[in-house]
């Protein structure tokens, strides 16, 4: 499982994460990740995730909806709520590849 710092603007790994910058409505994270694809900002995960195309996509959404299970099952709610953040973070960069708008999804709600 990858680790988030929040605080130091990276993943563990050091490098620049997409998921940095404080809290977010879905709205307005949805609106972030579609402004970067239209910007293509260079070093941007989003981006590199949206070239990787739907079946890239689809198989990060598999991994960490499992990560999820995992997290509700075994390990804190705050581990659980982060593992779902991501898998949300994830949901949304499918919806922007498939041209998808908030709206489409939220008719079937």
């Amino acid at each position: 499982m990858t680790r988030v710092d929040r605080s130091a603007d990276a993943t563990a790994s050091g490098v620049v994460s997409d998921y940095a910058g404080g809290v977010k409505t879905f709205e307005s994270l949805f609106a972030e990740l579609s402004e970067k694809a239209v910007t293509r900002p260079e070093g941007s995960g989003t981006v590199a995730e949206l070239d990787a195309g739907v079946h890239a996509i689809g198989k990060k959404i598999v991994e960490e909806a499992a990560e999820v299970w995992m997290a509700a099952e075994f390990q804190s709610d705050a581990e659980a709520a982060e593992e779902i953040s991501q898998l949300l973070y994830h949901v949304q960069v499918l919806m922007i590849s498939k041209g998808l708008s908030l709206q489409d999804v939220y008719r079937f709600l």
